[in-house]
C-alpha cells in the first residue's frame, strides 16, 4: 500500500470521525459491483480494508444485494458468494426485494444514523451518495480500494456546522436523551416553578404595621376617656 494513498485515506478518516462522529468498528456496506471488481482485481477485502481504513471493520450487505446477485445468474455467482460472507444487515423489503442500489440509499436515510460507508462501482449509486452529507465512498480503481475524497455536500455540512446553523439529527437525539437521563427535562403536566426575584419589602405588609402601630397609639387615649367618666359618675 502507497504511503501517499495511505496518508490520503488518514486525512479523509480524520474527516469524517471529527465532523460526523465515524468511530470503529467501521460499518462498510458493499454492493454486488464492488464484489465483483475485488474478483476480479484479487483483492482481499477482509484482510486489507481494515488497514486501508487504520482501523476495524464490519462488512456488511443486504438480503437484497445478495437477491441481486443471485437473479443475475453464473455470471455473478463469485460475488454472490463473496457477499454472502458478510453480516446481513435488516432493510424494509422483506417481503418485496429491491434492487441492490436502491436498498443501499434506504440504507443511509435521515442522516446516515448508523455511519455507514457505502463500497460500490455504481457511477449512478456513487452520485446519488455524494448528494446526502457524511457518508464515505468507497470504490476500486486500479487494483487498489479508494476512499473517495468528501463532497461537496458534505464539506458545505460541515461549514454549517461550525456556524452554528445546523444541528445533526442523531446530535439532537444524543441531546435529548441526555436531558432526560440528567434529569434536565420536564414531563409532561409538570408545572413550571416561578423562580423568586429579590425585592423590596410588600407594601402591604407595612401598611398592616402601620395600622397596628397607630392603634397600639390610640388605646392609651381610650382608656384616659374611660377614666375620667368614672370619676365624674362618683
Amino acid at each position: 500500500m502507497g504511503v501517499t494513498r495511505q496518508k490520503h485515506a488518514k486525512k479523509i478518516m480524520g474527516f469524517y470521525k471529527h465532523n460526523f462522529q465515524f468511530r470503529e468498528p467501521f460499518q462498510v456496506l458493499l454492493d454486488g459491483t464492488f464484489c465483483q471488481a475485488a474478483l476480479r482485481n484479487k483483492i482481499q477485502i477482509r484482510e486489507q480494508l481494515p488497514g486501508y481504513l487504520d482501523g476495524a471493520a464490519q462488512l456488511c450487505t443486504t438480503r437484497c444485494v445478495i437477491k441481486e446477485l443471485e437473479s443475475l445468474g453464473k455470471a455473478l455467482y463469485g460475488a454472490k458468494l463473496i457477499a454472502q460472507r458478510f453480516q446481513v444487515r435488516n432493510c424494509s423489503h422483506h417481503k418485496n426485494p429491491v434492487s441492490g442500489s436502491t436498498c443501499l440509499l434506504s440504507m443511509i436515510e435521515d442522516g446516515n444514523p448508523h455511519h455507514f460507508f457505502i463500497a460500490t462501482q455504481d457511477q449512478e449509486l456513487s452520485n446519488k451518495v455524494k448528494r446526502k452529507p457524511g457518508i464515505p465512498l468507497l470504490f476500486i480503481i486500479q487494483n487498489t480500494m479508494v476512499l473517495d475524497k468528501p463532497s461537496s455536500k458534505s464539506l458545505a455540512f460541515v461549514q454549517k456546522l461550525q456556524t452554528n446553523q445546523l444541528v445533526p439529527e442523531y446530535q439532537k437525539q444524543s441531546i435529548v436523551e441526555l436531558k432526560e437521563k440528567e434529569g434536565l427535562v420536564k414531563q409532561e403536566g409538570e408545572k413550571r416553578r416561578k423562580r423568586k426575584r429579590a425585592g423590596g419589602p410588600n407594601p402591604l405588609s407595612c401598611l398592616k404595621k402601620k395600622t397596628k402601630k397607630i392603634q397600639e397609639g390610640q388605646e392609651p387615649s381610650a382608656e384616659k376617656k374611660k377614666r375620667r367618666k368614672r370619676k365624674r359618675n362618683r
